[in-house]
């Protein structure tokens, strides 16, 4: 339980709305937390750079912490991005030129300010962490220390985008977010009578984000674009980088902490895609008072002994059962003084045709076609795992599907912390293909619980920059790296490698159904085993705090379901995630928002090509003059050598449709 705290060493004031000019004239919104008396003690800056309304989107988790980090000395900015929220002009894309250089000239205008002492952080949480890394690779003067939370070091590799040079459904599904955020009005309350005409700049702005994002369908300059990983050199500030085991972003942490040279922590908690005092699945941290350690350090030169500790801290989940949703997970923090550390060591198994075994066995040939409705209980890519029932299950139905390898029940409980590897020899009778590694804990009555997963479009075999398919019916050899993890295995369970080629609804099968064998005893395993260190010291955070929410009356209540249709005519099988996020009055500012989502997944047994995705969202806001509904809905559907996208956009002012714009066009597959 996060604890409030009402009271701090400073008293806060807040300024909202506060417009920070550009050199070409646009205005960007921004409330600021801050000391009250920072006029006469000034104090360092932070700033938090994001698209999603600061005003009606994030209100309800920036009220938790920048009030508090400001109480303690320090000025916190929570800035629309241009387009956005009550921010001037449009917003064409994700981490555009224009929002690198809009954010050092708000870094160079917060350092300008009296009540500032010229120093600057960084800080935010997805989009918020992706462009705190990627404006420190700018190095503005003023920008002394970033803390990245969820985010990546490469816009291809792990993003909402790609995975293991798949297509992820998840793509459309941010992008039908966007694409009914986009078209939310400024708020009149703030931007008074020109909020109509801002509006409707946005409108006639309005474009699909998966249309571009689908055609860069390999690691090209678009992707590299914005990827601080090309070169980790020219980000010479101190960093802190965050993530959690449920999140997506999680292997951008060992990779930060591998590749940049200068100050930099690491940290990996049990959470999803949430700040760690918010603590989802928990136990939550005090995440806000290591905020301000890390701040004070290097925003105010002070030894707050926050670099004391080890470079990289990561929770160890103990073993548990599979469930939809996990309010908490049981566990321990450990540290390591270096990554990649020598308290790791690989350990070797050979993929035999009975089990995992430290040494290779000859045996018959195994084949690999899994259905295509393979994937169905391995959860959501992305899922949030607090309350939404998107985790994965039992996965003894997936088990099933693919090629099973699984060890003799364990002697003694073992540690891993790092990125298990698949290396693959087979032999495919198509040109196209990928394989799904899945690393899993069987327990003794069978229950078998999904620890980690990933994947390569086999296309990618020699890289993501230059596909090259398959040769049918000659060798390939194949490295998949799954997600890093930190885990215990328990005395008595059974490590089980489960391979299929099938991952629907998380990835876009490809057009045909192939075949791969595999020689028993050719394909190995390598497992990040830690050791067991002597003396270790139990790893401990300060409880989480938070300061007060912003003040809510709840007009409709949350509700999330996931639900699973299969038609035993047809075979046609539907996987529907809808999520009721409420609605609700901002009593504090008079504002009524509320968002619905519905996300659809369907696909016909045998045919690869019947997949299809549709998805859209319900946004509404009422705020003064504005009374404002959004609709997106975008589909997504396939043949043997193109994609469909087709999407619609609808705008309702006061129940009245006030504009609406779509597209649909075709996206050739380029290796996929």
């Amino acid at each position: 339980m996060t604890t409030v705290v009402e009271t701090f060493p400073r008293k806060v004031v807040c300024l909202d709305p506060v417009f920070i000019p550009m050199s070409d004239g646009t205005r960007l919104a921004a409330t600021i937390w801050l000391p009250e008396d920072a006029g006469d003690r000034p104090v360092p800056a932070i700033l938090e750079l994001i698209p999603y309304r600061r005003r009606d989107g994030t209100v309800f988790r920036d009220m938790k912490m920048h009030p508090y980090v400001a109480g303690h000395g320090f000025a916190c900015c929570r800035v629309d991005i241009r387009g956005s929220g009550d921010s001037e002009g449009v917003l064409p894309d994700e981490y555009t030129e224009q929002e690198f250089d809009d954010a050092c000239e708000i870094i160079a205008w917060l350092a300008a300010q009296s009540w500032s002492s010229g120093s600057v952080g960084m800080t935010g949480i997805s989009w918020g962490g992706f462009n705190a890394l990627q404006v420190a690779a700018r190095q503005p003067p003023a920008l002394k220390a970033i803390i990245a939370l969820c985010c990546s070091d490469d816009r291809y590799a792990d993003d909402v985008h790609y995975f293991g040079g798949c297509l992820l459904t998840e793509d459309g599904m941010w992008s039908s977010l966007m694409l009914a955020m986009g078209a939310l009005p400024p708020d009149p309350q703030i931007v008074g009578d020109r909020w109509r005409d801002m509006w409707r700049e946005r409108l006639e702005a309005t474009t699909c984000w998966s249309s571009t994002w689908m055609r860069h369908q390999r690691r090209d300059a678009y992707w590299k674009r914005g990827s601080v990983c090309e070169d980790f050199a020219k980000i010479k500030i101190p960093v802190y980088a965050i993530s959690g085991w449920d999140d997506t972003y999680s292997n951008a942490v060992p990779r930060l902490l591998e590749g940049l040279t200068g100050p930099r922590k690491g940290l990996v908690g049990p959470w999803t895609h949430v700040y760690p005092f918010l603590g989802n699945p928990g136990p939550a941290i005090g995440y806000l008072q290591e905020a301000v350690r890390w701040w004070r350090q290097w925003l105010e030169g002070v030894d707050t002994g926050v670099m004391d500790g080890p470079l990289y801290t990561a929770w160890l989940n103990d073993p548990h059962a599979p469930a939809p949703f996990y309010p908490e997970h049981a566990g321990r923090f450990v540290g390591e003084p270096s990554w990649p550390t020598p308290n790791v060591e690989s350990m070797l198994l050979h993929l035999n045709a009975d089990g995992l075994g430290p040494e290779a066995r000859d045996g018959r040939a195994m084949l690999l076609c899994s259905p295509v409705t393979a994937g169905r209980d391995c959860g959501r890519y992305g899922g949030y795992g607090g309350t939404v029932p998107d985790m994965a299950i039992d996965q003894r139905r997936e088990d099933g599907l693919g090629l099973c390898f699984d060890t003799v029940p364990l002697k003694q409980d073992f540690d891993l912390l790092g990125a298990p590897v698949v290396q693959v020899t087979g032999i495919s009778d198509s040109e196209l293909g990928f394989i799904v590694a899945r690393l899993c804990e069987v327990a003794p009555d069978g229950t078998s619980t999904l620890v980690t997963w990933g994947v390569l479009n086999l296309a990618h075999r020699q890289g993501h920059e230059h596909p090259e398919p398959l040769v049918p019916g000659q060798e390939f050899k194949a490295r998949i790296e799954l997600n890093h993890i930190g885990r215990r295995f328990a005395a008595g369970n059974r490590l089980r490698l489960v391979l299929s080629n099938q991952h629907w609804p998380i990835l876009w099968p490809t057009p045909g159904m192939p075949s791969i064998t595999m020689e028993s005893g050719s394909s190995r395993l390598l497992l990040p085993v830690r050791r067991q260190v002597p003396g270790e010291v139990q790893i401990e955070f300060a409880p989480a705090e938070m300061s007060p929410p912003v003040s809510l009356e709840v007009l409709r209540d949350e509700e999330h379901r996931r639900d699973i249709a299969i038609d035993g005519g047809s075979g046609r099988q539907t996987i529907t995630l809808a999520s009721d996020e409420g609605r609700v009055h901002l009593t504090d500012r008079s504002i009524v928002t509320g968002a619905r989502v519905v996300d659809r997944m369907s696909i016909t047994e045998g045919d690869p090509l019947s997949a299809l995705l549709e998805t859209g969202w319900e946004l509404s806001v009422e705020s003064g003059e504005a009374q404002v509904e959004t609709r997106s809905h975008l589909t997504i559907g396939t043949d043997g050598e193109r994609f469909q996208l087709s999407w619609k956009l609808e705008v309702f002012e006061r129940g009245i449709l006030a504009f609406e714009r779509g597209g649909d066009e075709w996206i050739d597959r380029d290796h996929i």
